[in-house]
């Protein structure tokens, strides 16, 4: 049965009176936040001094908002359930706002904005004005983790939620409009990844009410028995729940909420009851209400109910427009207020039963402000599986393979919070030692030969970043921990969705009663200097620029060059709180260079002098030759080599960067070195060759305000690529050995004549390297097996 409308309802005609009367005050405060100044009660006719100069929210989506908010309490205090609210259409903002009010959670973190007179008109102000609150469900709403301004992601961050909170029921309001969207079109499929015996229940609403902002949307128009197939494609069962009268559309969605409330207890019943776990069909509701529902049906002649008129401000110019401005008032007295609120402005005690009370009020579910129940990890301790160095450059092996066994282990010691991410990458990117412990989370069919599936994994591997991204943000919005591990080429896919997140983190540290939570950690291998086998589409380090523009205090960047430094800044970003920590290491077999003791004190300076590979000694050297990604630091090395047995003379200073943005200057981010230790490492006036994994103008940006900046020359990637060799890619790009040696011949006073010969030696070596791979299709042993040597005394000129 698709439909509930049939249903006994279970509404009694005083709770109907009672609910209608709640949605009516929600509504009449939702319509408050929009248009008033002051007068909140009308207790005189509007003037327009009561009006707002800007006009600004949505009101097409909010009565459907109001309605649903004012069902789920009734449900939650029937049941006594643990529930939360993930509201997709983001301009509904005054809505949740107007119900955050009416249960007490707003005066309750917002003093000022108590539950009177004064009070409401507070609320009505500050909504879209300068110094208030934005329109949107922003972090600023108590209960919310999921603002909505950019559409697509409600429903994967609901499924994040539910993940490991067994008796956790997730309501996700999906939005007509943005339920055209690719991620939300994807989220559906994350029932496939929700096991009912371990993890909470996800009920999508899927709110029809026909429009977006100037068009009628897709699944409104669409015949029913198609949208419900696609519902039933999905694996969910449909039920829907449609009109424009209010007592039916009450009595209909309060018998058909009940219905699916029991049949999610009974899918979760027998899933806990010991018997397999199989994929279940989740019921879902389809919610068929008029756009700007209650609002004025026509405006100057013309329909606004029911069409996308009615999507932001249905009545405009109120201020000048006493005609639009008698309308308004008419609107608002339509919710009969004095029925609704006291003398002082209150709720009438009639209204203040119907909420849930304290943490079962979804605006004050702890789970909603993760940092309130984040725990730590319980993490092993890194240093014992680290690999042994006993000389610069070696053993050689892979960072992520040698990072997989302790990720095996942080999976191991936190059952419930801890989880990773990756669309179908983890054993690409060298992670596979996960597996020893764990599968891919899985509830659909299994077929022989199927690898590592069960409705109990931990790895949650979609073919999807946007569910990924999404997934992790609600898993960490409500307190538990992951990583998300990705190509670098396409974690560009979220870059939308991580500036939301960081705009949240950014927001958040300034509101004092949001808690802080664990940080969202990216582990980006199979990067741009290793993806010669795949070719230019594979071939992109640009996420690190997009990155870098969000606000200092949310963003790091880290770029250990071997595996133990890779160990040491996990467990560094693990243990964080509150950030965006993006890690670029290699998966594949390369040089080791530090000890783990090394390792460790390298990662906590963030950059360094390596002195092993230095012979400046106690002395200025000549020229500084700078690296920061695994790749460039391989490279330089190799041409500390070669200017070391061509220019014995020359005094080069070697400096490694692991935290990129220690480049930048102390007043700009947290981490940034002062002027004076920056030029104690790089120099005042000497020439920097700079090695770099990304685009080279970034590390321009981030140094431009420095002393020596004139003096600095990077070399990166120069979105030069193709199906080759490694080292073809590099020398594509102008970062190998040799032409690093050329830069340092070119740049230091007195070397273009005197090293001339060793300048063409060099030219004529990227000769050979390239001749040879054309040949024989791979790089020249010389090079691909080079090996660091280290001299007998190394700080002798």
């Amino acid at each position: 049965m698709d439909s509930a409308v049939d249903l006994h309802s279970p509404l009694t005609d005083d709770e109907l009176r009672r609910l209608d009367a709640y949605w009516r005050a929600a509504n009449y405060l939702t319509v408050g936040q929009i248009y008033l100044l002051d007068n909140p009660l009308l207790r005189e006719p509007l003037t327009p001094d009561d009006i707002k100069p800007r006009l600004l929210g949505h009101w097409g989506t909010s009565p459907g908002l109001n309605l649903i908010y004012a069902h789920l309490n009734r449900v939650i205090v029937a049941r006594d359930l643990n529930a939360m609210l993930v509201t997709g259409p983001g301009h509904g903002g005054p809505a949740i706002v107007a119900n955050t009010w009416l249960e007490g959670t707003w005066s309750e973190r917002y003093h000022d904005v108590a539950r009177d007179e004064a009070g409401m008109s507070r609320l009505f102000r500050q909504f879209s004005f300068p110094g208030g609150i934005p329109s949107h469900v922003a972090a600023d709403v108590p209960g919310s983790i999921h603002e909505g301004g950019e559409l697509g992601y409600a429903l994967s961050h609901a499924y994040g939620a539910a993940f490991d909170h067994p008796d956790l029921l997730v309501a996700c309001v999906i939005g007509d409009g943005e339920a055209e969207t690719g991620p939300l079109a994807g989220s559906w499929l994350s029932d496939v990844f929700l096991n009912p015996a371990r993890d909470g229940a996800v009920l999508p609403i899927l709110h029809l009410n026909g429009y977006k902002i100037a068009n009628p949307t897709v699944l409104s128009r669409i015949p029913e028995a198609d949208l419900l197939d696609l519902m039933r494609g999905s694996g969910y069962q449909p039920y829907v729940v449609a009109g424009d009268e209010p007592a039916r559309v009450h009595r209909t969605l309060a018998a058909t909420l009940d219905r699916v409330l029991n049949e999610i207890a009974e899918i979760q019943r027998r899933a806990r009851s010991g018997s397999v776990v199989e994929r279940p069909r989740w019921p879902m509701i389809i919610l068929r209400t008029p756009k700007g529902w209650t609002g004025p049906s026509e405006v100057d002649g013309t329909q606004v109910e029911g069409t996308y008129r009615a999507h932001q401000v249905p009545l405009s110019g109120v201020r000048d427009n006493p005609a639009h401005r008698a309308e308004l008032e008419h609107w608002l007295r339509s919710y009969r207020p004095e029925e609704l609120f006291d003398a002082t402005g209150a709720p009438v005690e009639e209204l203040l039963t119907l909420p849930p009370r304290g943490d079962r009020r979804m605006s004050a579910n702890p789970v909603t402000n993760g940092g309130m129940v984040l725990r730590d990890l319980t993490l092993p301790d890194f240093r014992d599986y680290g690999v042994e160095v006993p000389e610069p450059g070696t053993p050689i092996a892979g960072a992520t393979g040698v990072l997989g066994p302790w990720i095996r282990d942080v999976i191991s010691a936190n059952p419930e919070t801890f989880r990773l991410f990756g669309p179908d990458e983890v054993a690409s990117n060298r992670l596979g030692a996960a597996f020893e412990v764990t599968d891919r989370a899985w509830v659909a069919a299994t077929v022989p030969g199927d690898d590592h599936l069960s409705p109990d994994g931990r790895v949650m591997e979609v073919l999807s970043e946007h569910l990924c991204q999404g997934w992790l943000e609600g898993y960490l919005l409500t307190g538990r921990h992951g990583v998300f591990t990705s190509y670098e080429a396409f974690i560009h896919i979220v870059d939308s969705m991580l500036n939301q997140h960081a705009k949240w983190l950014k927001v958040t540290r300034a509101i004092p009663w949001r808690q802080p939570i664990a940080s969202l950690n990216y582990l980006l291998s199979s990067h741009v200097w290793r993806q010669d086998h795949n070719g230019f589409s594979h071939q992109d380090p640009g996420f690190i620029d997009h990155v870098v523009n969000k606000k200092a205090e949310v963003v790091r960047v880290y770029l250990p060059p071997d595996a133990n430094t890779l160990l040491a800044t996990m467990d560094h970003c693990l243990r964080s709180r509150h950030y965006i920590n993006v890690v670029v290491a290699g998966k594949q077999a390369a040089p080791n260079w530090l000890t783990m003791t090394e390792a460790i004190q390298h990662t906590r300076r963030g950059l360094g002098i390596w002195e092993w590979a230095s012979n400046d000694g106690g002395t200025e050297p000549d020229v500084v030759l700078a690296c920061c990604g695994d790749v460039p630091t391989l490279e330089t090395l190799a041409a500390v080599e070669l200017l070391r047995q061509n220019l014995p003379t020359l005094k080069v200073r070697l400096v490694n960067v692991v935290d990129l943005m220690r480049l930048q200057p102390d007043t700009e981010h947290p981490h940034g070195l002062t002027d004076n230790e920056f030029d104690t490492i790089f120099t005042e006036d000497r020439p920097i060759i700079f090695a770099y994994h990304g685009y080279p103008w970034l590390i321009h940006r981030l140094t431009y305000r420095r002393t020596n900046h004139e003096n600095l020359h990077v070399r990166g990637y120069k979105e030069e690529g193709t199906t080759t060799t490694p080292f073809d890619m590099v020398m594509l790009n102008d970062l190998d050995r040799f032409h690093l040696v050329i830069d340092v011949i070119d740049r230091v006073p007195g070397l273009a004549a005197s090293a001339a010969h060793l300048r063409q030696r060099m030219v004529d070596a990227r000769q050979a390297a390239r001749d040879y791979t054309r040949q024989y299709g791979e790089d020249d042993p010389q090079v691909a097996e080079w090996r660091w040597v280290r001299e007998t005394d190394p700080t002798t000129p």
